[in-house]
């Protein structure tokens, strides 16, 4: 999973540990909670104590990588770098 969080923080000026602390929490524990797999609801007090939408944690803003691949009739949007190497992946899946 792909999270915005650390970029959050920088653009905010915090670091992991400040945030940490607003949720009460060590940042060793965030830091795990970053790398593994977090709740939905520790991301939920991530996104309030950086005052950002929930949705702004994983989506990038002002993706630079737009658009669609055709591929043998399939049509496949693209939003990101990650979505290129995902199809790509399928494609050679597939063949």
């Amino acid at each position: 999973m792909n999270l915005r969080v650390k970029e959050i923080c920088r653009e905010q000026g915090l670091m992991l540990r400040d945030l940490a602390e607003k949720i009460n929490i060590t940042e060793v524990g965030l830091s795990k909670s970053l790398n593994g797999n977090p709740t939905i609801g520790r991301l939920e007090e991530i996104a309030k104590a950086l005052n950002v939408e929930f949705i702004e944690l994983f989506q990038p803003i002002d993706s630079k990588t737009k658009g669609y691949i055709e591929h043998e009739g399939n049509i496949y949007k693209i939003e990101s770098i990650t979505d290129i190497e995902s199809i790509l992946k399928k494609i050679k899946e597939a063949d």
